[in-house]
C-alpha cells in the first residue's frame, strides 16, 4: 500500500514492534511537523493576499 503506513507500527532500525506509547510519539512528531509546515505555507499565503489587498487599496485611492 502506501510506504509510510509502515511508519507508524514498524522501527526501521530492526524488526521490533514499537511500544503503543512510542508509536503515538512518532505520530504526534510527525503531525507536529506538518502542522509547522502548514503554519509557515499559510503565513506566506496570508502576507501574499495582504499585499495584494493593499495594493488594491493604493489603486482605488489613486483613481479616485
Amino acid at each position: 500500500m502506501f510506504p509510510f503506513v509502515d511508519f507508524w507500527h514498524n522501527s526501521y532500525c530492526g524488526g521490533e514492534q514499537l511500544s503503543r506509547k512510542a508509536q503515538l510519539q512518532r505520530k504526534l512528531r510527525f503531525l507536529k511537523t506538518i502542522r509547522d509546515d502548514l503554519d509557515t505555507k499559510l503565513a506566506g499565503l496570508n502576507a501574499s493576499i495582504g499585499k495584494v489587498e493593499q495594493q488594491l487599496n493604493q489603486e482605488d485611492v489613486t483613481q479616485v
